[in-house]
């Protein structure tokens, strides 16, 4: 008879919790688009390398990302093709950064791992955050690039992650998604739990890197505000957005923004006012009933409403979704190519 109660008990709850969840839901999915990103223009890489996380754009039609190698790629059009646009000193170094037969994990430790990457287009200086290197920077002519900072307060960096530029000052925001595991390791900060993650602030004029949060559950992502006002970092993990107000009355508050239905990378700016968000896998469900379709990027609006979304084949994944002249390129650190769909 108790199991036969607790039977009708848990099946009740479920099928409340259901109906709650319909009578919150119908509005706002009638709003959300589905664009199937499976007809998106493939741009091919170049042979042997992959993964290009995070996409910068020049403002001359000239498309940057960094790869597998370590090095930062530009692309100049269907006529110049891929061409080397910066590196690091121990990519021209080493021969072993230009060999196939050494593991992707062993390179990238050695070679470096260029993962957020922006533009600071009053002087034309692209800033990269280099998951092992650190914070570094290139000229606009590219070639070298240096590196500007590897700790904060004392507290090496570990694994950087997101980068962005606040166009009006220079200044760059910039995230380190743990203070104990690095790029290669990055599964047991979420079997650990880990949250240990920073949010850092390099300041153009001073060349100091500022602490402005600790202790996150792995930062990744992140973008200004159009305003100014703030910024809004992905949590991978917790598979959520947060907003830190750099101005006004909540100046240094750090604040819930968006629930996500999957796992984020990378934030950028819509160009309505709201933000992209790149989504590497679904929320996990405790179903464990299959999805009836893959997410791999939602539009948020300036309150963090999910408005849009985007959807690929199984198995694809995307670091980025960067929309640029009214079209969305789409960046992933798995994929041997970039996405193009207008």
């Amino acid at each position: 008879m108790m199991r036969r109660m607790a039977r009708n008990f848990s099946a009740t709850f479920l099928l409340l919790l259901t109906l709650a969840c319909m009578l919150v839901s119908p509005s706002a999915a009638q709003q959300i688009k589905t664009t199937d990103t499976r007809w998106s223009y493939h741009l091919l890489l170049p042979d042997g390398v992959s993964g290009a996380e995070s996409l910068a754009f020049d403002g001359k039609d000239g498309i940057y990302t960094g790869v597998s190698d370590g090095r930062v790629l530009k692309w100049g059009g269907s006529a110049a093709g891929w061409s080397t646009f910066a590196s690091n000193a121990n990519h021209r170094k080493l021969p072993l950064c230009s060999s196939s037969e050494v593991s992707t994990e062993d390179r990238e430790s050695i070679c470096g791992r260029p993962l957020g990457i922006r533009f600071f287009r009053k002087t034309g200086e692209l800033y990269i955050a280099d998951a092992y290197m650190g914070l570094m920077k290139v000229g606009s002519d590219g070639g070298e690039a240096h590196v500007i900072a590897t700790a904060a307060d004392g507290v090496p960096f570990h694994f950087l992650n997101g980068l962005d530029v606040d166009q009006a000052t220079g200044d760059v925001y910039f995230t380190d998604s743990s203070s104990i595991y690095t790029r290669r390791f990055n599964g047991e900060i979420t079997m650990n739990a880990d949250s240990t993650g920073r949010l850092l602030k390099y300041d153009a004029k001073t060349q100091q890197v500022t602490v402005l949060k600790t202790d996150l559950p792995y930062p990744n992502g992140v973008v200004v505000s159009r305003d100014r006002t703030h910024l809004i970092v992905a949590h991978t993990v917790p598979c959520q957005a947060y907003r830190y107000w750099l101005q006004g009355s909540q100046a240094g508050e750090y604040e819930l923004f968006a629930d996500l239905p999957g796992y984020p990378d990378n934030v950028r700016r819509d160009g309505k006012g709201g933000y992209w968000v790149a989504l590497n896998q679904e929320k996990m469900r405790l179903d464990a009933a299959p999805p009836a379709k893959h997410l791999v990027g939602v539009r948020l609006n300036h309150n963090g409403m999910e408005v849009d979304e985007l959807t690929a084949a199984k198995g694809v994944t995307l670091s980025e979704v960067a929309e640029q002249k009214g079209k969305l390129w789409l960046g992933s650190v798995e994929l041997d190519y970039i996405g193009m769909f207008v």
